[in-house]
């Protein structure tokens, strides 16, 4: 049987903000989760900002594979629009998605960025059931 908890994917994106644009940054990333929050696939989104080494931490959590399609296909505008002012420095995907959603991070990400999958061993996920 599949649960939630087993299909349940969080993403941690460290973007290293580009020098004289933080504010910028901070600008694009509070668009870019006001409209994931009221549009988004997510379950949660934090996004955490260390101004002394100019690192952002983006915490994402969805329900599964497709919820990660779904935010693709709506936020790429909010995504490029962020990415004007940071480079994503390391991506780690913590649960296992299939194999097209694997394939889209690890292209999204580029070379230059270390990308990490860790399988799930454990857990659970406090979650109101779906309408659906």
């Amino acid at each position: 049987m599949t649960t939630h908890d087993d299909t349940t994917l969080l993403f941690r994106n460290t973007m290293r903000v580009t020098d004289g644009h933080l504010e910028g940054f901070r600008d694009a990333i509070a668009r870019a989760v006001a409209f994931a929050r009221e549009h988004g696939p997510q379950l949660m989104v934090q996004t955490f900002v260390d101004e002394e080494r100019m690192l952002a931490h983006s915490f994402q959590l969805y329900r599964d594979s497709d919820a990660v399609r779904a935010h693709w296909r709506l936020a790429d505008p909010y995504i490029r629009d962020v990415m004007e002012h940071c480079r994503v420095e390391r991506f780690e995907v913590f649960g296992t998605p299939d194999a097209d959603v694997a394939e889209g991070v690890r292209s999204g990400v580029g070379e230059d960025c270390e990308l990490t999958f860790t399988p799930r061993a454990a857990g659970f996920l406090r979650l109101p059931p779906t309408d659906a």
